[in-house]
């Protein structure tokens, strides 16, 4: 059996060279190798091309590259955690692109493989998709995309032996997984390392074949950043809470659901272990409990996608970002409830970005959205301006097209039946007048006793 090197996370920042393509680890802060990010950061390594779900957080992990100056470009799912690359992105300071967190993963997957490429329905006709081939697969318009594939990998695993075999825990093997086959120099920071034949075979995540180089650093609260505690500060309110017992009034016994940030997170408090309902979350978990009652953190629970500590209910799995979002394309979600900024006629959905703001990142959105078997927006019915959000034709980027199955605001609930937008409900403290003035888009009405 082969021995894999032990080195400093001093060498190991010195093995990346400048203008080289780094895969980073972790979903936020999970997961994510930070000890050697950092000591990559004391160096003058530039002109590098950062690829990873998101840069880190502000200065910390890639975020302290970005704001060194040393990263040329960074491509990413969800740069918004981070307001610093946003600003960048956006003032023109470092080069970027988009990629839904489905795609994503899947791209480094195929790297990994030695496969050229492959052609996705996530993402066709959007702005994601411009200057991408496309071609029409099974019905579908489907968006090719390339294989990736970098210079060095930085990973973050729980666990070595010293043959470079790898076992990663709970949350933590997200883009980890994939990333450790897709490079040309793979180093993983792991929390401990032993010898072989300690970690059973039944165990390895990562088979040793992979990994080039080890460092052993042990991970610190100061290192997860935002998860290092309970803290999803939900705001929980009457009409909120409407909503959320609304779309939870739409789950059945066995259906397996992603909740997306904001409105839709408020489901999950309403689920009970007798509901029989499965809960996926995208960075690779099925089977996600309640947030901990003893205020721990990413130290010792899994992260839900919005990098927010959970519990894991018996019979639950873990799992990577590709094998995650192979389930959303895949067919196998029941439902997805997520928030939105504009809903149309119709059944568009635009919910990843509004020009100007502080937003830049698609996550899993798209792959959702075009992936579970039945969508459920959530979102307050207008602005703050008082703009409707259920519009005739939506005027933000498109998140997907043709896909809301339900639509549930403070004020009402509408289906689309036949393709039409119908309004089926009026929630309680509105009114069908209120209803009609402040929708924008047209719709047909079927309310029960009217």
């Amino acid at each position: 059996m082969k021995t894999v090197p032990i080195i400093s996370a001093e060498k190991a920042a010195s093995l990346v060279k400048d203008g080289d393509v780094i895969l980073g680890g972790g979903f936020g802060m999970t997961g994510n190798p930070v000890n050697i990010i950092h000591e990559l950061a004391k160096t003058k390594t530039k002109d590098l091309t950062f690829i990873a779900n998101n840069v880190g957080e502000p200065n910390m992990g890639g975020g302290r590259l970005l704001n060194n100056g040393q990263l040329k470009k960074m491509i990413g799912s969800f740069f918004t955690s981070n307001r610093e690359a946003v600003l960048a992105a956006q003032e023109g300071r470092v080069d970027y692109e988009l990629l839904p967190q489905g795609t994503l993963a899947e791209a480094i997957r195929a790297g990994g493989a030695g496969i050229g490429g492959f052609y996705t329905p996530t993402s066709a006709g959007t702005l994601i998709a411009e200057g991408r081939e496309t071609k029409m697969l099974n019905g579908k318009e489907q968006v090719f995309i390339e294989g990736i594939r970098g210079n060095v990998a930085i990973i973050r695993a729980w666990k070595a032996d010293t043959a470079g075999n790898l076992q990663y825990r709970m949350t933590e093997q997200n883009f980890n997984r994939a990333m450790a086959t897709a490079a040309d120099i793979v180093i993983a920071e792991v929390q401990e390392i032993v010898p072989n034949g300690e970690i059973d075979p039944n165990e390895i995540h990562t088979p040793g074949c992979f990994v080039d180089y080890l460092v052993e650093r042990k991970l610190t609260e100061e290192d997860l950043g935002s998860s290092a505690s309970v803290g999803s500060s939900k705001v929980m309110d009457e009409k909120r809470m409407n909503m959320a017992k609304r779309a939870f009034a739409e789950l059945k016994k066995g259906d397996v659901v992603n909740l997306g940030i904001g409105i839709p997170t408020l489901v999950a408090d309403l689920i009970k272990p007798e509901d029989g309902i499965i809960l996926h979350t995208e960075n690779g978990m099925l089977g996600v409990g309640p947030e901990p009652k003893d205020g721990g953190g990413a130290m010792h629970y899994p992260v839900n996608a919005g990098k927010v500590p959970v519990t894991a209910l018996p019979g639950s799995s873990y799992f990577d970002s590709a094998d995650s979002f192979a389930m959303i394309r895949g067919g196998h979600i029941d439902v997805a409830i997520m928030g939105g900024l504009e809903v149309d006629a119709q059944g568009n959905l635009a919910n990843w970005s509004v020009p100007g703001k502080p937003l830049l990142g698609v996550g899993g959105a798209m792959d959702l959205a075009s992936g579970a078997k039945k969508l459920i927006i959530t979102l307050r019915h207008t602005d703050r301006d008082g703009g409707s959000k259920v519009v005739e034709n939506c005027t933000l980027p498109i998140t997907d097209f043709n896909c809301v199955d339900m639509l549930i605001t403070e004020l009402a609930v509408f289906k689309f039946i036949d393709g039409q937008l119908t309004l089926i409900e009026i929630l309680p403290g509105s009114t069908l007048e209120e209803v009609r003035k402040k929708t924008e888009a047209k719709f047909v009405e079927l309310l029960p006793n009217v």
